[in-house]
Parts: structure tokens; sequence; C-alpha cells
């Protein structure tokens, strides 16, 4: 093998690697915009990892039993461009041109689900890919465990990261990787990109753990290559993680950002800019480059990476043959598996959920645990766990067992007091396949795992969040616990979906809506306080919840002089309004919005039939920020909400001195007629 810093191309392998290097600088430099640096100093590493150890076919990105490869690193989105282009999937070098421009298949950062054949998640927020790709190597790993046969390992692949410093200063790589160290998921191969750089300068200034020995703690292998340019040594230390089965293992890697650049090579300046024109030049001279025009890429190096496409369709071919003597062998696993890949939901799934009744008044977290122990038993694609909270968010798969070592194949994952890496996890679990991951904590402690959340509403990964104590009806532990701005803020997040159902039998309703949906995420929001049944033989069925709002009580002949709006906990404030006015001869509608997206997603006929235009007296109630209800109760409405933070007392005090009364309802009501 040639020497990888010799000035002139006179090796393949080299002449391959440099086309992955001229291809960063020249489509940086052409969007005046990106990050060269990196792919420069990284593109030794794509190409042992993509011609010689992964397994896929360019010519079906989505084959089932591929090796998934997460460039964590995000802004060194180029170098998966390259690699993706090279090896021969739908991307071209058009597209590579149009880097980072409008409407390109090249973004700034890859982006799963944005149409670039061949990214399997989305990263650039620097972590985040990390935890991904546990939850995917925690995916193989239990659809291994559970739909594997002697002699029939159809689930078979490994799961590639690529990590930068800056992924591994973020806390989210140490909570994920701690917990991939525990169940020692031994098909997670990690490559961390040593090049002691970061935005500011040297890594010096803001980082001196010791990077391998934190990740032997953890109970990582671990391997340490001194020259990334080195294919021989990386080439070893892949195949020598490859055959650790026992446990994760974590590649460093000493790379020199911006290799070859004669001005720029280990410096920041390398990182998050153009090279310049005359710097590119000047770099391609020195790395021996045949042409100074921009995108040039030499035909012996494009038909070395593209003897991909043959090794790829020869991989899947071979799988094929070995999944058809499965599906003859075991035709039942083959026809579950097949349905939990498919995303197909099982027939009368869920003809088990329970009824409640006005005499089953209790919280909503109780009933949710009743609801999903009812599911539970007809999805088992059903996995995940808590934060430590399990018992309190009653997220507890009673069939299935614990998902711990030994054990990969069970359902109740203990994620530690890790609400980041909970969250990146389930993203990885989910984008994967075959798996619908459920998460729960504290509404409070959305606040730790917000990254993940909005990175889930950017994929529209269906993930399921199960956050219960959403208010200051959770009492005596305080405002640090008492949630207030925190519906605003998951309600502010495009493509994610609030439900806060404000009785059992709303539970029930939001649990079959969840199930459903499949595009975005879904934070259920319970109560951690008793909260009445509410009398569905008097009120309206609670199936209402499927359009976000619907008419639960109404005034006569459907003409309301005011419409109370209540969610969660608050709906029985508003009914006990609804009936004291009632009885006063004001006509009064109630209005549940268990879900503003669901809501806001009806065309307006029905909008405007649950609110009508007309109709400009009208209240919302609920125990937290009130920003988001002006939309529905226009300028001339109101909205009792709480501007201010909790306090450590009994519930009802609280509710008492926070204003959340039947009696001030009813006042605020007749203001808002008033008006």
């Amino acid at each position: 093998m040639m020497d990888a810093v010799a000035a002139r191309p006179t090796s393949l392998d080299l002449l391959c690697i440099n086309t992955v290097r001229t291809l960063a600088m020249d489509a940086v430099q052409k969007a005046n915009s990106g990050h060269p640096g990196t792919p420069m100093a990284l593109a030794p590493i794509a190409y042992v990892l993509w011609q010689r150890h992964m397994r896929y076919n360019p010519a079906n990105p989505q084959w089932q039993n591929r090796d998934r490869f997460v460039l964590s690193a995000g802004h060194a989105c180029m170098l998966q461009y390259a690699a993706l282009y090279l090896t021969g999937y739908d991307l071209t070098l058009d597209d590579l041109k149009q880097f980072r421009q409008w409407g390109s298949k090249t973004p700034g950062h890859t982006e799963y689900g944005h149409g670039t054949p061949g990214v399997e998640v989305t990263t650039g927020p620097l972590g985040q890919g990390v935890g991904n790709a546990v939850g995917l190597a925690l995916a193989e790993a239990h659809l291994a465990a559970l739909f594997n046969r002697p002699g029939h390992a159809i689930i078979d692949h490994y799961t590639y990261f690529l990590c930068s410093d800056g992924d591994l200063m973020e806390g989210v790589s140490h909570e994920a990787c701690s917990f991939a160290g525990h169940l020692k998921l031994g098909k997670l191969i990690g490559i961390y990109d040593d090049n002691h750089i970061t935005i500011d300068g040297k890594t010096e200034i803001t980082y001196s753990d010791d990077t391998a020995k934190r990740f032997e703690s953890y109970g990582w292998h671990v391997e340490r290559v001194p020259d990334g340019n080195d294919l021989g040594a990386l080439d070893a230390a892949i195949a020598s993680a490859r055959r650790t089965s026992d446990r994760p293992s974590l590649i460093i890697v000493r790379t020199h950002i911006g290799y070859g650049s004669p001005n720029k090579q280990d410096k920041p300046s390398a990182h998050g800019a153009p090279l310049g024109e005359d710097e590119v030049k000047l770099t391609k001279q020195n790395l021996g480059w045949p042409s100074l025009e921009p995108f040039f890429v030499p035909d012996e190096a494009l038909a070395q990476w593209r003897t991909a496409k043959e090794r790829g369709a020869k991989v899947e071919a071979e799988w094929a043959k070995k999944y058809a003597a499965y599906r003859q062998a075991h035709p039942d696993l083959a026809k579950e598996l097949e349905r939990r890949l498919e995303g197909r939901l099982p027939e009368a799934w869920d003809a088990a959920l329970p009824v409640f009744t006005p005499k089953d008044a209790q919280a909503t977290r109780a009933a949710s645990g009743k609801v999903l122990g009812a599911i539970a038993p007809k999805l088992p694609e059903l996995i995940g766990g808590s934060a430590d909270l399990a018992e309190s968010t009653n997220l507890v798969f009673h069939n299935g067992g614990e998902l711990e070592p030994g054990n990969l194949g069970g359902r109740n994952a203990h994620f530690g007091i890790r609400e980041h890496g909970m969250g990146s996890v389930m993203n990885g679990l989910a984008l994967h396949g075959g798996i619908r991951p459920v998460g729960s904590t504290f509404l409070i402690f959305s606040e730790y795992m917000r990254p993940p959340i909005r990175l889930a509403a950017l994929g529209k990964i269906p993930a399921i969040y199960v956050y219960t104590h959403d208010s200051i009806g959770l009492g005596e532990d305080g405002p640090t616990h008492q949630p207030i701005e925190q519906l605003a803020s998951l309600r502010a997040i495009p493509n994610c979906t609030v439900i806060r159902p404000g009785d059992p039998a709303e539970v029930v309703e939001a649990w079959r809506a969840i199930i459903e949906h499949r595009h975005g995420p879904v934070a259920l929001v319970l109560t951690r306080q008793r909260v009445t049944a509410i009398d569905r033989a008097k009120y309206a069925p609670a199936d209402g919840l499927r359009q976000g709002a619907y008419i639960l009580a109404d005034a006569p002949g459907g003409k309301p002089a005011v419409i109370l709006i209540g969610t969660g906990s608050e709906l029985e404030l508003v009914l006990g309004a609804y009936e004291q006015l009632t009885a006063a001869g004001t006509a009064a509608r109630v209005v549940s919005m268990p879900c503003m997206e669901f809501f806001a997603r009806q065309g307006r006929e029905y909008r405007d039939k649950v609110l009508p235009p007309g109709v400009h007296a009208r209240l919302a109630v609920e125990a937290g920020i009130a920003q988001p209800w002006y939309r529905w109760v226009g300028d001339r409405g109101g909205v009792l909400g709480i501007e201010r933070f909790g306090t450590s007392a009994p519930a009802p005090r609280i509710y008492q001195e926070f204003g959340l009364t039947v009696e001030n309802v009813v006042r605020r009501a007749k203001e808002v007629i008033g008006a």
C-alpha cells in the first residue's frame, strides 16, 4: 500500500481517497459555505469502511440487513455525500455541485427524510448521532434476539458511527455510550476523529479527558490508530472491532483537519469555511491531483468506488436466499417480522382497550398504565422505558421481560437517569424499523431531552413520549418540578403532537390515536393527581379526541353565548363552571381540546362548527402558560392560565391560590361575555 502522504497519486487507493478530498473542497468552495477540513481528514476512513467492511447495496438503500452508518459529525456531510455518489447511490455529481442550495439533495448537514439516499439519521447537533447509533444497534440486537433462529441469522448487521471531539464533549454521548456499554452492544462500532481541533483552537483549551479510559470504563473495547492515513492500521482496527462481539468498540484515529492544505492543515480555519480558491489550487497541487478543474473525478477512481454496486447486489442476493429459507422454516416468525418492518398494525389490536365509567376517577397516568397493559400484548413492537421513573409514569410492559445484558429481546428498557440519552436512543430505535419506542419521565424533565424531540419532529420520527406530573397538581414538590411553560414549548415544535387528555376515557382515545399516528413524535401528557371520569352518557363520547377538539357539552339549540375550552385536569373545572352557568341561565358550550395539533389539521368547516366565528366570548383554562391558547380564543377571548412559577404546597391549595377554581372560571366567563 502506498504511503498516503506521497505528493502524487501513485496508488489507486490514494487516488480514490483524494477524490473525496477534492470533491469536499470544491463543493464547499462553490457553495461559499460549509466544512471542508474534516472530510479531507476522514477520507481514508471513509474509503476503508465503505470499500472493505460495510455491507450495503447502493441500488437498494432500504435493504433491511444493511450495515448502518451514522455521521454524528454532521458538519462533515460532504464526506458522506461524496461516498454516496462515488459508490453509486442515486446521488449525482450535479447534486454535489448543489451543496447547501435550495431544494438540493445535499443540505448543509445530513437529514433523514430529505431525499438523500443512504442517509440514516439527521445529524448536526453534536452528540445526537452517537445516541442514534446506539438506538440503531440496540434495535438490531433486540430484533435478532426475537427473530433469529439456529442456522437462520437473518438479522445480522453492524452499526458504525463517526464522531468528533465535539460529539464526545456533548453530554448526550456520555449518557448513550454508558447505556450501550451496559447492554454490551457488540455490533456497535464508533470511530473517533481525534484531530485536536475545535473552532476556538486546539482541543487542549476545552478538553482534557482521556477518551480511551473513559470508554473503557463504560465497558467498551478500544482500538487506537496513530495515523489516520494508514489504511492497513485502519483496516486492522475495524476488523478487530468486528471480531469483538461482547461489547461495543471505539476506534480512536489521529487525523489532521484540512489534510493536504499547505496553509490550513491542522488549523481551525480549515473547519467551518471554504479554503479559498488559491488554497484549493495549492492543495490539489500538493496532493498531486491530475486536474485543477472543479469536481474532477478520475475514471479509475470512480470505477474502483463503483465496485460497491456489484458487491452490494451480491450480498443482498445472498441474504435474500437466506431469508427465503428462514421464511420456509419459520413462516409465522417471518410473517410477524414483515408486519413489524412494514409498520402494519395487527387486526383487532385495540379490541381489549378498557372502558372507563363515571366510577373510575383516577389520575390519567394510572389510566394510561391500564391502557398500555391492554394493548402491549397485541403490539410487541412497543418497547421502551423511563428515565428511572417507570413506577411513577406507569410505563411498564408486563409481558416481555427486562431489556438488559443477556436479554436484549426484553421490552422494559431501563435508561437510567439519562433523559437526553433516552430521547436520542429512541430516535435510533424508531429509524431502524420494526420497533415503536416509548420513553417516559416527568413533564418538567422533557427539558433534558429537547434536542432529540426536535430532531424527531424534523425527521417525522414516530417516537412516543409519556410525560406525567403535568402541572402544579403535583403539589408539594414545588416549582422545580412543576411544569409551567413546557406545554407551550412542546406545542411550538413543528410536527410534534401534544395530547393532554382530560379524563380516563380520553386517555383511551389518546393511545388509539398515538398508535395510528406515524408522522412525527407524540407527547402524551398526564396527571399525577386524580381526575373525574366524565359521564359519557351525559356528555359527548371521548372519540372526539381524534379531531383534537370537540363539543363536550352544549348550550340549548347549539347557540352558546360563551365557549369554555378545557384540557387535561382543568377540564373538570370547565365542566363545573358550565353546570353553574347553565343553571343560572347562561348559554354555555364546553369544548374539550386535548390536542391543538389534531384540531389545527381539521378542515375549516369542522373548526368553525366547534368554535363558531361569530361567538367571540371564549375562555380557555389550563394550568400552564397562556400563550398557545390565544390562537383559539381570539382577541376578545380570555385565558385562565399561569404566568409565574409554581410553589410548594398541597395541590388543592395551589389551585385555589392560582385561581384555578370553578368559581373563578364562572367569574372570568362572565367577564368575556361582557367584553
